[in-house]
């Protein structure tokens, strides 16, 4: 039986750090640590999310950050998925559109995809978030995948979360993500059904969480 009471979130992210961070708030015999300061290769975490799909970057992350400290690691990588766009921007959603001078790379990426749908009826607005979650330790790697649909509003609305937030409705809301309370967001967002999935699969595989 392997115990765990400590997680590295291999992220450079600090949104998402917070995220997680609320998110494991119902496991709370899980202390989530972040990765910058512990280990001395954090930075080249972004560096190797160069691959084709989700699973393939989050198991990089997980295990670059694994080989940098005896904690087990963490990592996510999700993207947001636009149906009558082929599925675009997917796997490229962090760094989807080039920021101009003094933009926000979350703020060029929403307007790229406002620009791109601009016109276009609810029908060819559907839209999925899709977020895998790996976690590495002791030689061992685990995943689980959550999805999150919804449709893509005519523009942004609302000032909490990040990315995407702003012009994600989720199916049976009225209200994009970022018109939600944090509350709100985690009970359905596809970090919490992936983190969910992935729990259950730790205790599967006799890991046990517990406080020291």
């Amino acid at each position: 039986m392997r115990v765990v009471n400590k997680i590295v979130l291999a992220s450079l992210n600090p949104h998402k750090f917070l995220e997680f961070r609320s998110l494991l708030s119902h496991y709370p015999e899980v202390e989530l640590l972040s990765v910058e300061g512990l280990i001395r290769n954090a930075g080249k975490l972004d560096s190797v999310e160069t691959h084709p799909s989700y699973l393939e970057n989050a198991l990089a992350k997980s295990r670059l950050a694994n080989q940098g400290c005896h904690y087990p690691c963490l990592a996510d990588d999700s993207g947001l998925e636009v149906i009558s766009l082929q599925g675009r921007p997917g796997v490229k959603s962090r760094r989807y559109a080039l920021p101009k001078a003094g933009q926000s790379q979350d703020h060029a990426n929403v307007q790229k995809l406002l620009e791109e749908l601009q016109g276009k009826p609810e029908s060819e607005r559907q839209a999925r978030f899709v977020a895998t979650l790996a976690l590495s330790l002791e030689g061992i790697s685990l995943h689980a995948a959550g999805i999150l649909e919804g449709t893509i509003a005519q523009s942004p609305r609302g000032t909490h979360g990040f990315g995407y937030d702003p012009i994600f409705i989720p199916k049976g809301s009225n209200r994009t993500l970022a018109e939600m309370t944090d509350a709100e967001k985690n009970s359905i967002s596809h970090r919490a059904v992936a983190l969910k999935e992935l729990m259950t699969i730790a205790r599967a595989r006799n890991i046990q969480f517990a406080r020291p």
